[in-house]
């Protein structure tokens, strides 16, 4: 089980450096995982992003510190990581519903947030299909957006929605959604809507061409109504398939999804028969 392990280590070193300058990057290298895939994993297991985690633990220690201390709410600020009163405020209000300088006043509920506690259930025996191919680099044509990590999950929609608005979707429809992370950093990565390259046609203002290099691909199966579907796909990869892999391992800051082709179904993707794949590369282990 060593992703549950890498996670229940991650929210024990958050814990133990909540009140510091803790970042994505400095957790992941604690657990030994690259922070791209570390994200991915960790959003994936817990169903919040490692930022929201980590403010919303502060931001729920604030409230009580606030409640049971006598510290003035500009040391409470600075404690969890807010450079000045008015964005401490503003976060405070947000998460608890009122302001840190009504906590004080008789009544006042606030909101808690505990720590999180992975707990390990045997659910072996299932069937995931997946399969191993070793594909060369290919080229695609794309509509190209660099995002943060944070808030992603609602960013990328927002982002397909805007493709089809502009009028680009009549030069690229959408064959692949690609994530790109070459540094396999902690910031942000690229979001590719994307079709296969004719290197024989002309690139429109507004897209790029980017080459997806050759590796050994991990290529899942996804057949349903999207975004369950896929959405189920992924999340089983972090909680079933990689907790048992012994042979393999990521090799690099890439994830693709192919989308076949909506006319092909009766309900586009929305047809509970729609077809999908999710795309990890991977090595073998030393």
């Amino acid at each position: 089980m060593e992703w549950m392990a890498i996670i229940g280590d991650s929210i024990q070193y958050i814990e133990d450096h909540i009140a510091e300058d803790v970042t994505v990057g400095e957790v992941a290298n604690a657990v030994g995982v690259s922070p791209f895939y570390f994200q991915k994993g960790f959003a994936m297991l817990c169903g919040f992003s490692v930022a929201e985690y980590i403010r919303n633990r502060r931001l729920a220690l604030a409230g009580n510190d606030l409640l049971i201390t006598d510290e003035k709410i500009i040391d409470i600020a600075m404690k969890y990581g807010y450079d000045s009163p008015d964005s401490f405020t503003r976060a405070f209000t947000r998460f608890h519903g009122v302001s840190p300088s009504s906590v004080r006043k008789d009544g006042v509920l606030l909101k808690t947030f505990a720590p999180l506690k992975l707990k390990i259930s045997l659910e072996g025996g299932y069937l995931m299909d997946y399969r191993i191919i070793k594909k060369e680099e290919f080229t695609v044509i794309a509509d190209a957006r660099t995002f943060p990590y944070e808030g992603a999950k609602e960013l990328v929609p927002q982002f397909w929605q805007e493709h089809f608005q502009s009028g680009l979707g009549k030069h690229v429809m959408g064959m692949y959604g690609i994530n790109i992370d070459t540094t396999m950093g902690k910031e942000s990565f690229e979001y590719l809507i994307a079709d296969p390259y004719n290197p024989t046609m002309e690139v429109p203002e507004g897209l790029v061409t980017r080459t997806i290099p050759t590796f050994d691909w991990a290529v899942f199966p996804c057949r349903g109504a999207m975004p369950d579907a896929l959405q189920d796909v992924n999340t089983k990869i972090f909680t079933e398939w990689l907790p048992a892999l012994r042979e393999y391992e990521f090799a690099a800051g890439y994830c693709v999804e192919y989308y076949d082709d909506p006319s092909k179904y009766g309900k586009g993707t929305q047809d509970e028969n729609y077809y999908c794949e999710i795309w990890i590369p991977v090595k073998k282990k030393d």
